[in-house]
């Protein structure tokens, strides 16, 4: 018998455009989006963000992967507990500061201006608000990535394709190639947690940047649109049950 679809990986990204953290579980709570994801972003120039009064902005106010792609350089660790973020490069930290102070941000701030200052149309500045995640989309969302259309996408590519080019919180298997394209309006469980299928994920130049070496080495929209006449690729999910999810979990959709 066929392997049952189930939750391959989970990952969070605490400071958009800044590298993925691998979990083990996460518990979700109706219309929200995974705890901490998103949850910073940094502002590229003046963007109008007020934090009294959140509300969604495109990610060209902010530094990210689409035109920045040394971020990818990076490795980032974020700790809820503290707020306390990591940036190391090659293995040796470069930066930690806290991201709940005023001293943490400044530091973390300076050291962006310092190695992001061809990058940068102004000062930057570390952006977030209670509740608020800076998503590429206005609805508080869960991106999923099917690993069965990631390896159809290697074929048609000749060439390995790290699925974290996607940017999932949930990468899945045992699923035929492309079935998650198929989910919009459709009711999805996964282990203890009810989702509704939203939109297909249309995708942007930040899949060609190599998330290990930063480097933009593949063109997967045109690829995409080349090959399937569209470049979908992953489906955004909205939260409807609450609950926890683990790797391992069952996907009935």
């Amino acid at each position: 018998m066929p392997a049952p679809i189930h939750v391959a990986a989970l990952y969070r990204y605490p400071v958009k455009g800044f590298s993925p953290e691998p979990l083990d579980s996460i518990v979700l709570a109706v219309g929200e989006t995974v705890p901490h994801d998103r949850a910073y972003a940094i502002e590229n120039g003046p963007s109008g963000f007020d934090p009294a009064a959140p509300s969604y902005f495109p990610k060209a106010r902010f530094l990210m992967l689409m035109r920045n792609e040394r971020m990818a350089e990076f490795r980032t660790r974020f700790d809820p507990q503290t707020g306390e973020f990591f940036i190391e490069r090659d293995g040796a930290l470069a930066v930690s500061a806290s991201l709940e102070t005023e001293e943490g941000r400044a530091r973390l701030e300076n050291w962006l201006a310092e190695n992001f200052a061809a990058e940068l149309r102004g000062a930057p500045r570390i952006l977030s608000a209670p509740g608020h995640s800076f998503s590429d989309k206005p609805d508080k969302v869960i991106h999923l990535v099917n690993l069965a259309s990631v390896r159809a996408l290697e074929e048609e590519f000749g060439a390995a394709i790290d699925p974290l080019r996607f940017r999932p919180n949930i990468l899945i298997d045992g699923a035929e190639p492309f079935a998650e394209l198929e989910w919009p309006g459709r009711d999805v469980r996964i282990g203890g947690v009810g989702l509704t299928g939203e939109e297909r994920t249309v995708r942007c130049a930040a899949t060609n940047v190599d998330p290990e070496t930063g480097r933009r080495d593949m063109q997967i929209p045109r690829g995409l649109m080349q090959r399937y006449g569209h470049s979908d690729f992953g489906i955004y999910l909205k939260v409807t049950a609450a609950g926890a999810l683990r790797i391992g979990d069952a996907l009935l959709a």
